[in-house]
């Protein structure tokens, strides 16, 4: 089974995203991911990690992953707790749902201090977006 850790962070809100993803098998990092993924909010952020994790699980074949988030929102929405109101989030949480299937997957909320890892990582993505000229503009295109 793999452990992962997930994070999303957006410079403003709206502002450029960035994801950071740790994978571990038996407690050793098999694959680590800093990605710049446009302009958006830490909610969408959040998901496109999680999402992006999930297609990791995929292609490594696995059939069994904790995904852990320190997005207490996200997590409460994985696991059937909050409905998702956000009709930006809608599309998201369902491809998250969909990447599910056929895979068996326990959602954790983590609090923020146990996440630096993959936190520092969405923090340099999202770094790589603002560098990037106009990225870091409202509506600005990636």
């Amino acid at each position: 089974m793999l452990t992962i850790f997930t994070d999303g962070a957006s410079l403003g809100n709206p502002g450029p995203m960035g994801i950071g993803i740790v994978i571990y098998r038996d407690g050793i990092i098999v694959e680590e991911l800093s990605e710049f993924i446009g302009v958006g909010t830490n909610n969408v952020a959040e998901y496109t990690a999680v999402i992006k994790a999930l297609e990791t699980v995929h292609s490594m074949g696995e059939m069994e992953a904790h995904v852990k988030s320190d997005s207490q929102l996200i997590v409460r929405q994985l696991n059937g707790e909050y409905k998702v109101k956000d009709p930006d989030l809608r599309p998201l949480h369902e491809r998250v749902v969909h990447l599910c299937k056929g895979i068996k997957v326990h959602f954790e909320h983590i609090p923020r201090e146990h996440n630096s890892e993959a936190d520092a990582l969405s923090k340099e993505g999202a770094e790589i977006g603002k560098r990037r000229n106009g990225a870091g503009k409202p509506g600005a295109r990636a």
